[in-house]
This record gives C-alpha cells, structure tokens and sequence, in this order.
C-alpha cells in the first residue's frame, strides 16, 4: 500500500507528545500526537484498570435496620469517592495487618427516631477515625488485652502528610440510604489502595475516551454572503469570518477541534468548498 505502519523505540521517543490542554479537581483533557490508535487505546485501559486509588472494602456491620441489605450497603459505600492521595499509602496484602500506612477507617452511626420523618444518610455522615478501628475483636480468652480491627501505630492526623489535610469523602451530598423511623444504621468502614482491574471501585475515571482530531480544510476562498452562510451553517461553530479589507469577508478555519463531522457543512454544496479529516496520529482524550 505504500504506507510505512512500523514503530521503533526511536521513532515512538521522538514523535510522542503530551500536551494538557484543560486541567480542573475533576476533569482532565490532554492531547496524544505522534502515536497510533492502539497506543491511545492502551493509555485509555491504563487508566482504567492500572491507576491506583483509595476505596471502602471492608465494612463491620454492627448494626443495619433500613431496607437495604448489608451487602448492597457495603457496595454503595465502596463505590464513594474518598478524598485520600493513594500515593501516600501502601498496598494492604492478605497477609498484611492493617495499620496507618495502609488503611483508611471511617464510621457511620446514624439513626431515625420513632415519630420522626424519614432520614437521608449522605457521604458527609462518614466519619474519619484517625486512630483506626474502634470495635474490639472476640477473643477467646477473656482475661486477654481488648483487640480491635487495625493496629494504628500513631494517629493518621499526627501524621504530617495528613495534618494539614484531613481524610474524608470526596463529595459530601451522595446518598447512601433513606432510614424510616426507628431504624437505624450503625459501621465502621475500611478503605485500602487498589486498582480498577480488581474492582470498579478503584478506578479513578468514571469516563476514560479518546477521539482522532478533527482536520477541515477550505478547498477554495470562501467569501462574501458564502463565507456567512457556512459559518451559520455549523452548529458548533468551527468557522468564523475574517475582515480582508475594504469591506471584504473570507470565512476561515477558526477551532477545528470543536469540529464533531456532522457534515452540515458540505450539505447542499453544488461544489466541494469544505474537506473533512482526521488526524490518524493525534488523539484528543
């Protein structure tokens, strides 16, 4: 075909650029250039499967009277973004014992009381506890040393990774149950680092996507009463007019990122004015 699709170390180092072009607490947008659509389509998995974050997987039950069970409980909980930087805690093994370095303990104690109207539990009633777990273990010899569930060396707001910046939920309004009268809801909740290839739970992006960037080329100088009916022909306004003197317009290429191909600009053209690519090595995600 003519086409050279091979990829070497030295062509990928060379031609590979990351540019972000929008970055808020929440959303981010950045470019890939220089790759082809397997390697964006690896980065999109990357992120949703490899990038590890904090999330709610274990829950002691002490107590659960609302109509959800405990298992469909403790999944809501697990699906909470926790506020908690993973790269400051350490992967909890099933060997390991859990400790500040690895877990994150919160509770939730609420109740409604009888004659009252129903209550909504949100994220913000999750209480961080610092000094990990405060239910004690069964033990079977009752002269032993109380046990509880971690073994919290020091306080996790002693810690001055967290000191200045508290543990908690990411959003404080997310619903986790609606309690009747007289019921009530009583746990502690353990969250760990992981990854989204165990769980959902721990993937860090609710939308990963990629899409190729759009190329709209002007095949001829539009202008005049044309140039003003094209830019009004697109819905996402990909063109815009520019003044070329003495009164004169031309319409011109103004943001083909927006471009979506809805082709609303080559519909009812007699001639080809407007062309529409892609660009197979320049990934908007």
């Amino acid at each position: 075909m003519g086409v050279d699709n091979s990829v070497t170390l030295e062509s990928f180092c060379k031609n590979l650029k990351i540019e972000v072009i929008e970055l808020t607490e929440d959303t981010m947008e950045f470019d890939m250039i220089g790759i082809d659509a397997s390697l964006a389509n690896a980065f999109r998995r990357i992120l949703i499967a490899e990038v590890p974050t904090m999330a709610i997987e274990n829950v002691l039950m002490v107590n659960n009277t609302s109509v959800i069970p405990d298992e469909v409980l403790a999944h809501r909980l697990g699906l909470i973004p926790l506020n908690a930087d993973p790269k400051l805690f350490e992967y909890l093994s099933e060997h390991d014992t859990p400790n500040e370095r690895n877990t994150i303990v919160f509770k939730l104690a609420v109740s409604c009381k009888k004659g009252s109207p129903r209550l909504t539990v949100k994220s913000d009633q999750l209480k961080w506890l610092p000094g990990g777990s405060e239910l004690e273990m069964e033990s079977p010899t009752p002269s032993a040393k109380p046990r509880t569930y971690t073994s919290f060396s020091r306080s996790q707001d002693s810690m001055p990774e967290f000191a200045n910046k508290p543990l908690g939920v990411k959003h404080q309004d997310i619903i986790i149950d609606k309690l009747g009268p007289g019921q009530a809801i009583e746990l502690e909740a353990h969250a760990v680092k992981g990854i989204g290839k165990v769980h959902a739970k721990w993937s860090p992006v609710a939308t990963a996507w990629y899409r190729m960037l759009p190329e709209v080329i002007l095949l001829k100088e539009i202008k005049g009463v044309d140039a003003e009916k094209l830019v009004k022909k697109c819905p996402v306004n990909v063109f815009d007019i520019e003044d070329v003197g003495k009164g004169g317009k031309k319409a011109v290429v103004a943001n083909p990122r927006a471009c979506t191909l809805c082709r609303e600009c080559i519909r009812g053209v007699n001639e080809p004015q407007v062309e529409l690519r892609r660009a197979k090595d320049h990934f908007i995600s």
